[in-house]
């Protein structure tokens, strides 16, 4: 690992925050397709 000296915890702190971040936007993503999706479905069915 790269010897970040004091400011490890800071780094590392911010690559966490980050990953934690994008996984969420691609959880929203996900999840709004799958909504998107189904209310298409359904709108096919009716309409």
């Amino acid at each position: 690992m790269i010897d970040l000296g004091r400011y490890a915890t800071t780094v590392l702190a911010a690559y966490g925050v980050s990953l934690v971040l994008i996984a969420g936007l691609v959880w929203h993503t996900v999840a709004a397709n799958a909504r998107a999706r189904r209310a298409l479905e359904e709108y096919e069915r009716n309409g």
